[in-house]
């Protein structure tokens, strides 16, 4: 009994020791339930992606967040077609899919200063059709929003790409491109006119020339990308993709308010 009384003696801490070490004690178990779990309420780590629509994908680009640009497109955003065209109700497309490629990524080339992306598709038909006659095309819509001067910076990108690209190869098949400035349409616009010899469903040359045209338009900080496509290989409908251009670039203006 003495000597283990005088090894605990001799091993105690004296009370200031003790006085000391406990608070860091504290200070250890503090830190250590802060830091535990610290991912899932890092709200950097929660604002560093921005949100894409659920009407879309996003760009093959990374976006770039941005305190005032939009980070969510909404279905509202992209125009509805009048009840006497439409073949089908409007339906999410993948961006990559819903963009034309001519001689490349004329297209895609949004960059980092994207925020936001999404695609719809519609099929519409000639006015007073039947349910079981044949459809007249496709329109696919692309909405991209930007921050900084994004949408400005990807007009001109996108209008030099297409001047570069007088005709491509598809298929065998040379494609005629030529474009212009759309007026009257947003705060700026292109068209862009592809001609092609036409084919039948099997790839053969039928002797005559088939037309599709894409039209682009700026809305302040947004492009919005018209890709329309005639059914099975036809030409598209100038006139409707003319008026869907038009309400398209109205409902984002009205939208972006």
């Amino acid at each position: 009994m003495g000597n283990e009384g005088e090894n605990m003696s001799r091993h105690a801490l004296p009370p200031t020791a003790r006085a000391l070490i406990l608070p860091l004690l504290g200070t250890v178990a503090l830190t250590t339930a802060c830091t535990s779990g610290g991912d899932e309420s890092d709200p950097v780590s929660s604002a560093a992606a921005p949100t894409t629509a659920s009407a879309g994908t996003s760009p093959a680009d990374p976006p770039s967040a941005s305190a005032s640009a939009p980070t969510t497109i909404p279905t509202s955003a992209f125009v509805e077609l009048p009840a006497e065209l439409r073949k089908s109700p409007r339906r999410t497309t993948p961006v990559e899919e819903a963009l034309p490629k001519l001689c490349g990524n004329e297209f895609g080339t949004g960059g980092r200063q994207v925020t936001a992306s999404a695609a719809m598709t519609v099929t519409y038909q000639k006015p007073g059709d039947s349910a079981g006659n044949t459809p007249q095309g496709l329109i696919h819509q692309t909405i991209f929003t930007f921050e900084g001067a994004g949408a400005a910076d990807y007009m001109r990108r996108l209008r030099s790409a297409v001047e570069a690209c007088p005709s491509y190869d598809r298929g065998g098949n040379p494609v005629k491109v030529a474009s212009k400035p759309l007026s009257g349409v947003g705060d700026e616009a292109v068209l862009v006119s592809l001609t092609r010899a036409a084919t039948d469903l099997n790839g053969d040359r039928n002797g005559g020339t088939t037309s599709t045209q894409i039209a682009v338009a700026r809305v302040d900080g947004a492009v919005t990308v018209f890709n329309d496509q005639g059914w099975e290989g036809s030409s598209g409908n100038p006139a409707v993709l003319d008026q869907t251009v038009r309400d398209g670039v109205k409902t984002i203006d009205a939208w972006q308010r």
